[in-house]
């Protein structure tokens, strides 16, 4: 019988070990650690860049992806288009599950790089006029996202400099002539000129010195203003051309809010672009869950913001009609 009762004890004892190892010797392995690349055309110290890149990161840690616990994200700032090509070859060699992309030329230059890689861009334009995308609907290859302009709203720019200065007769739309997404302005500011009774001046610039030239030279008859559309080149030296404006007394319209509030700008009217950053996390945490970033739809911005500074309008001499200051998102007194 005693021998019975030990051998029983030793069977519970072994039984109770075989309950308690696996918690020692079998734990769950760790989460897989993902890398998402980020590639910014803009220059690091851009305050206006930054905060967006923040926005992203944010809206990513409410999506269950938080920094160096099951994600890692990998910044680079290009703002010198020369400089871009050879910063974008060092981020894909790193082979990023997603990369992301900012402004149309950081688009081109990681795009060049690798047609394997999922690219998520956002405050690019024209996808399927750079060729990058077969379509909106079903982008196919490794690119999708969020545009930020569409063409039909240089006919508001213009709208609404009419609105707000009267005796305007002219218009200079500033442009970079070698991208698509710059160049897809024109026709609508052209449409929109005649119907207007307004003359339309492309201005291509693609530096400073052709910015001053082209700015100073249209300044030199009366009744003119202008508009400042998105690119690297105006955003790299949005200040010269506001100080330019200003000088010259040019009514101008921008597109974004920051160049009003922050820089003192005349009128803005554009998208709400951190709005698109957190689209864009949602697309980024999509494919890093298995979505194919070409069979996401490249989706166009549905939200704007009109936004007026009174202080520059009374210094050029503009009355704000008070219709068109209910309609503003944002007016600055």
């Amino acid at each position: 019988m005693a021998s019975f009762i030990g051998r029983r004890k030793f069977l519970a004892t072994l039984g109770g070990a075989a309950v308690t190892l696996p918690r020692i010797g079998f734990a769950q392995p760790a989460e897989k650690l993902r890398r998402i690349g980020i590639f910014a055309g803009s220059d690091e110290n851009d305050a206006r860049a930054r905060s967006h890149v923040a926005v992203f990161q944010r809206e990513l840690e409410r999506l269950g992806w938080t920094q160096e616990h099951n994600v890692r994200i990998e910044h680079r700032w290009a703002s010198d288009p020369e400089r871009m090509p050879a910063s974008a070859a060092e981020l894909v060699s790193r082979t990023p599950d997603v990369i992301l992309t900012t402004t149309n030329s950081a688009l081109a230059a990681v795009h060049a790089q690798t047609a394997s890689l999922p690219i998520v861009f956002v405050m690019a334009s024209d996808p399927v006029g750079s060729g990058v995308a077969a379509s909106h609907a079903r982008p196919g290859g490794n690119v999708t996202g969020f545009t930020n302009f569409e063409p039909s709203i240089a006919g508001k720019w213009l709208e609404l400099l009419k609105e707000i200065a009267p005796s305007v007769k002219r218009v200079a739309i500033i442009v970079h002539p070698e991208t698509p997404a710059s160049m897809m302005f024109q026709p609508a500011a052209e449409g929109a000129a005649r119907w207007l009774g307004m003359q339309l001046t492309v201005a291509g610039v693609r530096d400073a010195g052709e910015i001053e030239r082209a700015i100073t030279t249209f300044a030199a008859d009366p009744n003119g203003a202008l508009i400042c559309t998105p690119h690297a080149v105006t955003g790299r030296h949005r200040k010269m051309i506001l100080a330019l404006a200003e000088r010259h007394r040019l009514p101008a319209i921008y597109p974004w809010r920051d160049y009003v509030e922050a820089d003192g700008g005349l009128m803005s009217y554009g998208i709400d672009a951190a709005d698109r950053y957190r689209h864009a996390a949602s697309y980024v945490d999509r494919i890093l869950r298995g979505a194919k970033a070409g069979e996401l739809p490249i989706q166009a911005p549905t939200k704007f913001e009109l936004v007026i500074n009174l202080k520059t309008a009374k210094a050029l001499g503009l009355d704000v009609p008070a219709m068109l200051q209910q309609r503003a998102d944002e007016v600055i007194e």
